[in-house]
Parts: structure tokens; C-alpha cells; sequence
């Protein structure tokens, strides 16, 4: 390789470990309140309206979702019903843990039919961060998207989720919901 293409890859090497560290962290939102229990936003009932943005920013897809979510303890399932503005429906049941805490941040794993092993999710403060993999079915078969969720609560009923889309590293799109509690 001459020293050239060296020069470019330690430049672009040099920039995206600057990008990676800029990233928030849950921990960031430590000090924000109301805080943030999965345990108690996701008891009861929930609706959330949502859309889905292609890379360019254009809205491709809007849904509805009915939740219900019930805890036993540190154990949750949380049951989502989709309804797509193109009429099609969805299901995902998640069966969710709350894992002991570490460095002042709530942790949360959870599982469910169409996500490749297992999600993982940390909470400081009003923010949750949930990562985890999806199978979604596109075009005939199934290809696996990693979601990178940041979740925010408002207050006791609203909170808002904007997740990014990626497969290899590379984004696309977003999907972006507000969850309301119903009483």
C-alpha cells in the first residue's frame, strides 16, 4: 500500500473514532427526570403512533401500536399489536428482565420471536438505551437489522423513542414513536 492510501485510512480511522466517542451514553441523561423504570412505564396499557424515514428523510411507513404490558417482579412481557397505514398487521411479544444494576445505570434484557438473541438495554435518568437485532421480512425473505433505540420520558404518561436502522454499519433509516399511557 503506498503511503497515500496509509495517509486516508489513518485520517478516516482518526474520524470515526472521533464520531464514536461523541456518542451520548445513558449516563448522560443521569441528572434528567422523571426517572425511567421499565418496570412501571411498561405496566398497563400503551399506544404509540410511529413512522418510519428512509435515509433520505422521507416518511415510508406510519403504524399504531396497541401494547399491554404486565411485570411479576424483575420479569415483564410486554405484548405489541401493529397496525400499518397499509392495513397489514404485526405482533411481537417481548419478554423482558430487569438485571441488577451497574455504575448507577438500570439494566434490562429482553427477548422475543423476531430478534436475533437477545436485547440489551441500559437506563440513567428519563433515557433508556435498547439495542438489539431484528429479523424483518423484505422483498420475499429475511434480513437481520440492528436497532439502536434511545428512549426519553416526558413525564408519567409520554415518552418518545427514535431508533436508527443500520445493517453492516451502514443506516437505513429511522423509526420514531410516541408512547402514550393510558390510565
Amino acid at each position: 500500500m503506498n503511503r497515500r492510501w496509509l495517509a486516508l485510512l489513518a485520517a478516516l480511522a482518526a474520524a470515526l473514532l472521533v464520531v464514536a466517542c461523541a456518542a451520548p451514553i445513558p449516563a448522560d441523561y443521569a441528572a434528567e427526570k422523571p426517572l425511567l423504570d421499565l418496570r412501571e412505564y411498561f405496566n398497563g396499557n400503551l399506544v404509540a403512533h410511529g413512522i418510519f424515514t428512509d435515509r433520505q428523510g422521507k416518511v415510508v411507513r406510519r403504524f399504531t401500536v396497541q401494547l399491554k404490558g404486565s411485570w411479576q417482579g424483575d420479569e415483564g412481557v410486554l405484548d405489541e399489536a401493529f397496525t400499518y397505514s397499509d392495513g397489514k398487521t404485526e405482533k411481537r411479544v417481548w419478554h423482558l428482565r430487569k438485571l441488577p444494576d451497574a455504575n448507577g445505570q438500570a439494566r434490562y434484557s429482553g427477548q422475543a420471536g423476531d430478534v436475533v438473541g437477545t436485547a440489551e438495554g441500559q437506563a440513567a435518568g428519563n433515557a433508556l438505551r435498547w439495542s438489539y437485532t431484528l429479523r424483518m421480512p423484505v422483498d420475499g425473505r429475511e434480513i437481520d437489522v440492528q436497532f439502536d433505540d434511545w428512549m426519553y420520558l416526558m413525564d408519567e404518561r409520554v415518552m418518545l423513542n427514535k431508533a436508527v436502522m443500520s445493517k453492516f454499519g451502514v443506516r437505513l433509516g429511522e423509526v420514531t414513536l410516541s408512547f402514550y399511557k393510558q390510565t
